[in-house]
């Protein structure tokens, strides 16, 4: 057989070579494929801390669009309810924190223009002082019917998720069962002079001073608070710091949410001195005072929005909210923790808090007036 010339001979030889490299190269691409398909199912992104009691699955990789909180309700309560519905749906959500009456008044001048689409309130009030303003949406019949009657608007503008009830705590060193009064109103007498502290500015009492306003008339309640300045009540910033100040002896009682003194309690162990007194069954001083969300009535992600409202009433959140929280569950049959006494406050039904929204200016006028700031 002839050998063909050597010039004919080269380039056959770099067509074998690049064959032989490009090959090759396909090869390595498809290693690689494989390798970062292997990488990304092993890494998957799933969540950790408070979050991933919530949802313990792998974070879905589906982008399924975004919406806008306002949350009244703060940061390190709200936050891993959130990180874990992103996690489980795709939704991303962006957060606005604040107070709950700032926001709404901030919703009530940003009007149709508001970046928001879920409004979340330590209380049905500021709520429904947005509703008074039309700038509610209505909440579809689905989720609004995950949570009894008395736990929602009568119009379906809002929906509470949890609750909060109004309780007296005291130093259980420094003061007897016997002691301690059935109804709000007897702390105003002689024996409680100096012994009680009010969080004046705190959010959960400015809502139950409305209801006070609301259930017995303005003057009764500026006549109440005006009696307990001059029955030496003591003015503290926020339940927590009444709490934490009882427990350690500086003061003997003072009014509150009953889920701080249970969240001290879990933390410090015995060395928290303090407990709750619950007042008489039927005294507005025992008020249940329910969390409530709302759909803004300018946003154009509803379907969104109506997602993470009916997360907040699902099973796994309910159980975040009594378990973590110690706050009353409403929604998907979760019974309250262990620790939390049956729920015999007065009933919420009972309070139209729907007509409380123009009552919260009145409500700060009459605060700022008693003096109870300067105590």
């Amino acid at each position: 057989m002839t050998t063909p010339p050597l010039h004919l001979l080269a380039p056959l030889r770099g067509v074998r070579r690049r064959t032989r490299s490009a090959q090759t190269i396909t090869a390595l691409i498809a290693a690689v494929a494989l390798l970062a398909s292997a990488c990304s199912t092993s890494s998957a992104r799933t969540l950790d801390g408070t979050a991933a009691a919530i949802y313990g699955g792998e974070c879905t990789t589906e982008n399924n669009g975004a919406i806008a909180v306002y949350s009244g309700r703060t940061e390190n309560l709200i936050a891993p309810v959130l990180d874990a519905f992103t996690c489980e749906t795709g939704i991303d959500v962006t957060v606005r924190w604040g107070d709950s009456t700032e926001l709404a008044l901030l919703l009530a001048e940003e009007g149709d223009r508001t970046a928001a689409d879920v409004y979340l309130s330590r209380s049905p009030g500021p709520v429904g002082f947005l509703e008074n303003q039309g700038l509610l949406g209505t909440i579809d019949a689905d989720v609004l019917g995950l949570v009894e009657a008395q736990h929602r608007s009568a119009s379906g503008t809002w929906v509470g998720f949890s609750g909060r009830k109004r309780v007296l705590v005291y130093n259980i060193d420094n003061v007897e069962p016997d002691e301690l009064p059935r109804s709000v109103f007897d702390l105003t007498d002689e024996r409680y002079r100096g012994k009680v502290a009010i969080p004046a500015t705190n959010g959960s009492f400015v809502d139950w001073f409305t209801v006070l306003a609301d259930q017995y008339g303005s003057d009764i309640a500026a006549q109440w608070l005006s009696d307990m300045v001059a029955n030496g009540a003591r003015y503290y910033p926020n339940n927590r710091s009444i709490v934490e100040a009882a427990g350690r002896g500086e003061i003997e009682m003072g009014l509150v949410n009953h889920y701080y003194q249970h969240q001290e309690a879990a933390a410090a162990g015995d060395g928290h001195r303090a407990a709750n007194w619950d007042l008489a069954d039927d005294d507005i001083g025992g008020l249940l005072i329910i969390t409530a969300a709302a759909l803004t009535a300018s946003s154009d992600k509803t379907a969104e929005a109506s997602q993470l409202l009916a997360y907040l009433l699902s099973e796994p959140v309910q159980r975040y909210f009594t378990e973590e929280t110690f706050e009353y569950p409403l929604a998907a049959g979760v019974q309250p923790a262990d620790v939390l006494p049956p729920l015999t406050a007065r009933a919420v039904g009972s309070v139209d808090f729907d007509a409380l929204g123009d009552g919260f200016a009145e409500t700060t006028a009459i605060i700022e007036a008693s003096g109870i700031l300067n105590q």
